[in-house]
């Protein structure tokens, strides 16, 4: 009877965090969709090139929506940086963009709330949210493109307070606007990511008044718990062994490599990326953070399905960096493509060296880039555009099937910019968008292909293009590597000439891009 009620009283728990789990990733899913409906620019309102989460008192994340991995993981650095910074107030709001205080790159806004629910001085929870602005100033059109430091690349906000008591810093917004392109859109998505965090206060507000805030502290610290041992379960169930991986970027015509061992030490994982080489006056670097997200992603794909995704998932994990290294760079390296290549890198080599620990569960590498694609310039009127997108290409392979075709993959999440938004938006066509046929690696399961894009453009423009494995393509388990990544310039007169993986070029009106993402790489011996 006694072991009948322990396993009754063990449900009953179960559904109750189960409950404070969905009711807390439905706040952040609620945040995403009036973050999506108020913004201005394409990538926010279109691709959805945004992430959302819920923190508590302490700082530690509680839940997220389930949008961009990449942000997901490091948006926990930003929290802590805004609350060691500033003294938060009710109806303060906290916004920063600095990748050596928790950001990533510089065109990721993160703007963080604290969410007073009771009297105390101190908040109960912090909102956050994470956008990628379509340009933060810099040398480059959509602050995208190469720049060989920091500076060069936009303007790098540090941990300051722009909403101050419910009202917006004006002076500050100036400021803010006076060093972005097309300060109108930069505008109305910044007032955009108020309201997401508005709305988190207001549906804390009416959970607390329901369930009160020590009980939603309470169900915090239980699914922290919950997840914590569900990641210390996993750890213990690895072999006991170091295995190692290395993968490759591109800087010109040289590679630079990644290298990641895991050792399960007891209950611990321990994730050592201080082989990998030093940080490149390429915008190939990486702050901690986003090493730590890589990290945190693969470890919840690796956890069960219904596991709860919060600040727990890394209890059993010491991550090892080597400052000055492309996973730990120091100001003023510049990080501009460490945010959408090296973040996809750092997943590859993860899942590389998993799949020694774990065969037959790990899938081959998906693309391994996110094909970035920005451009600026002016309208015969005079008026300013800037466009930022990321292209998807081919999954990797698995045991179970082929991968998927023309998806974003790992640390991206983002969504395709509808043909009809781009060219009413925008002095540009798109002339060719289908399936790259044949371009993932053979295998006894295939991997996915890539895409082809062509772009024309109507008016003069700067570029850039900043993407990877245009000399090797992503790795296979068994099967062969995917096709790798092409990008060419197209002239009036449709001549073609190759362009590198990295790149910044002015385009006339008439001329435009031919572009060509990755295949997955193959599982399994091909067959006949």
């Amino acid at each position: 009877m006694a072991a009948r009620r322990e396993r009754a009283n063990g449900a009953v728990r179960a559904a109750r965090l189960e409950v404070f789990d969905q009711l807390f990733a439905s706040v952040a899913e609620e945040m995403g969709a009036a973050l999506a409906r108020a913004a201005f620019s394409p990538n926010i309102k279109e691709r959805r090139d945004f992430s959302c989460a819920l923190f508590d008192a302490r700082g530690r994340m509680v839940a997220q929506a389930a949008h961009i991995p990449i942000h997901l993981g490091s948006i926990p650095a930003c929290v802590a940086a805004a609350r060691e910074d500033v003294e938060m107030r009710p109806g303060d709001a906290v916004l920063l963009n600095d990748p050596y205080r928790g950001g990533t790159h510089l065109p990721d806004v993160t703007l963080v709330s604290p969410i007073f629910l009771s009297n105390q001085r101190t908040p109960d929870f912090y909102a956050a949210n994470r956008a990628h602005h379509a340009d933060v100033g810099g040398a480059h059109p959509g602050s995208m493109a190469p720049a060989h430091d920091l500076h060069g690349e936009g303007l790098v906000i540090p941990p300051i307070r722009w909403i101050v008591g419910g009202e917006p810093d004006r002076a500050l917004t100036r400021l803010l606007l006076a060093n972005m392109r097309i300060p109108r859109e930069r505008e109305g998505d910044l007032y955009a990511q108020w309201a997401a965090n508005r709305t988190a206060e207001r549906r804390l507000g009416e959970l607390a008044r329901e369930l009160r805030t020590r009980e939603l502290a309470r169900a915090c610290d239980d699914l922290r718990g919950w997840t914590a041992n569900l990641a210390r379960a996993f750890v213990r169930s690895l072999p006991r062994r170091a295995v190692s991986f290395e993968d490759v970027l591109e800087v010109g015509e040289r590679d630079v490599a990644l290298r990641v061992t895991l050792a399960r030490r007891g209950d611990e994982l321990v994730v050592d990326f201080r082989a990998s080489d030093a940080q490149s006056d390429a915008p190939i670097n990486t702050p901690r953070a986003v090493a730590v997200s890589a990290v945190f992603y693969v470890l919840r794909l690796l956890l069960a399905e219904r596991a709860p995704t919060n600040d727990g998932l890394l209890a059993p994990v010491r991550i090892l960096t080597r400052p000055k290294s492309l996973g730990d760079a120091r100001y003023p390296a510049p990080v501009a493509a460490g945010n959408v290549e090296t973040s996809q890198r750092l997943v590859d080599v993860l899942l590389g060296a998993f799949a020694r620990l774990l065969p037959g569960r790990i899938p081959a590498a998906s693309s391994g880039t996110m094909s970035n694609l920005s451009f600026g310039g002016a309208r015969a009127d005079g008026e300013g555009f800037t466009y930022y997108e990321t292209i998807a290409g081919g999954a990797g392979a698995s045991r179970v099937g082929d991968g998927a075709s023309g998806v974003h993959t790992h640390m991206t999440n983002t969504r395709n910019t509808p043909i009809e938004a781009f060219e009413l938006g925008f002095p540009a066509r798109v002339l060719w968008y289908a399936l790259r046929p044949n371009s993932g690696g053979s295998g006894e399961q295939r991997g996915g292909d890539g895409l082809v894009k062509r772009v024309h453009f109507l008016a003069p423009v700067q570029a850039g293009w900043i993407a990877d494995r245009s000399r090797r393509g992503p790795w296979g388990l068994g099967g062969e590597r995917g096709a790798t990544s092409r990008a060419a310039r197209v002239d009036r007169r449709g001549g073609v000439s190759e362009l590198g993986s990295k790149v910044s070029l002015a385009l006339a009106a008439g001329e435009g891009l031919a572009l060509a993402t990755p295949g997955g790489g193959g599982f399994g011996r091909p067959r006949r």
